[in-house]
């Protein structure tokens, strides 16, 4: 009986293997309409400071893919999206700001390089606007998680028809500050909705559109950079640590391919470094934290420190902090009040930055 199964199961593996060397796969594909489209574009970096790629042995932002830039609150989050815009405007890709936090400072992003025009009243002489090489919206018009979805995929479906020729850098500011329709309407701010709002219009819609713009396919290639608030849970047994958490809920990090994470868990864990005489000072850099965690591009996950200043990064080395002292020194000099003075390092206190809670906070 033994035998005769295994003669058996012999002439059916003949059979199959006969049917499948005679089997046109190429054509089966061909007329599903499965026969191309297949490749994906040469991964390109939208490069930023010489600092960020020292500490992190990575170029930059990677094109066609979603970053994550999170962290607590003035833990360089925003530099890294301005360096990228700064870099995106000289490649020739459109940068696109989404800005729902209202921290943002046309003065900080054309200190740190960003090509931008004023708009001046010819009889006051008074800035009334700004016009450039970028896209700007707020919470002027944009008020719900579903607002900044729908204002992404119509701007990509303006490209897609030629009405905007440009590869896109799209630059969220932030997840987290803005809540979805159903909490505006009930006049509750409920993270599980913010949560689910996000995994509906992102995970299941922009996060999509925005990575197979990588394909060979795709005429332009377009970026969404998003930094990320975040809060601090409870470890889970008396031996166990905290753990940072995203707000807004983790559709995004698990459609992100890039993520880079400033400060500590519990606190900002920076320090201020300040120029000071007498009673005056100028809070000129901060010592800040950095760390890829994740990586799906290169696989490349390193952690070290960086010194943010007004101007984008510096390299945490004495020399480096130097040059650009002596490069601002008769600026905070005049700040100052002229004459000497002393630079100071202040740490933050190693205190939790916001409590640690079980659940994500209002």
């Amino acid at each position: 009986m033994a035998k005769k199964q295994k003669v058996s199961t012999s002439l059916s593996a003949a059979v199959s293997a006969e049917i499948k060397s005679k089997f046109d796969l190429s054509g089966f594909k061909d007329k599903k309409g499965l026969g191309g489209n297949v490749k994906f574009k040469a991964q390109q970096w939208v490069p930023l400071s010489k600092a960020y790629q020292e500490v992190t042995s990575v170029p930059g932002i990677p094109t066609g893919h979603i970053v994550l830039l999170r962290g607590h609150s003035d833990t360089g989050k925003t530099t890294a999206m301005i360096e990228a815009a700064v870099s995106a405007q000289k490649a020739g890709i459109l940068p696109v700001f989404i800005i729902t936090e209202m921290k943002w400072s046309w003065e900080h992003a054309k200190m740190m390089g960003l090509q931008i025009g004023e708009v001046v009243d010819e009889e006051t002489g008074e800035i009334t606007d700004y016009k450039g090489n970028f896209i700007y919206a707020d919470r002027e018009s944009i008020h719900t998680i579903e607002d900044v979805a729908a204002f992404i995929l119509d701007l990509l479906d303006e490209q897609k028809k030629g009405n905007l020729p440009f590869d896109i850098m799209f630059l969220w500011d932030s997840i987290g500050s803005v809540p979805c329709e159903l909490s505006v309407r009930s006049n509750k701010n409920n993270n599980e909705w913010n949560a689910g709002a996000m995994s509906t219009q992102f995970g299941n819609g922009v996060n999509q559109k925005i990575t197979l713009s990588r394909k060979e396919s795709s005429l332009y290639t377009n970026t969404l950079v998003c930094i990320n608030k975040v809060w601090t849970a409870k470890a889970e047994s008396p031996m166990g640590q905290p753990k940072l958490m995203n707000k807004g809920g983790f559709a995004m990090w698990f459609d992100a391919t890039f993520v880079v994470t400033f400060g500590n868990i519990s606190n900002a864990g920076t320090s201020k470094i300040k120029a000071i005489k007498d009673s005056k000072q100028v809070e000129f850099a901060k010592r800040t934290n950095l760390q890829i965690d994740k990586n799906h591009i290169n696989g490349i996950t390193t952690r070290g420190k960086i010194i943010m200043t007004p101007h984008g990064f510096i390299q945490d080395t004495d020399k480096d902090l130097k040059k650009y002292k002596d490069g601002h020194t008769k600026e905070w000099a005049r700040i100052l009040g002229g004459g000497d003075f002393d630079i100071i390092e202040e740490y933050d206190s190693i205190e939790p930055q916001s409590e640690a809670v079980t659940q994500e906070p209002d």
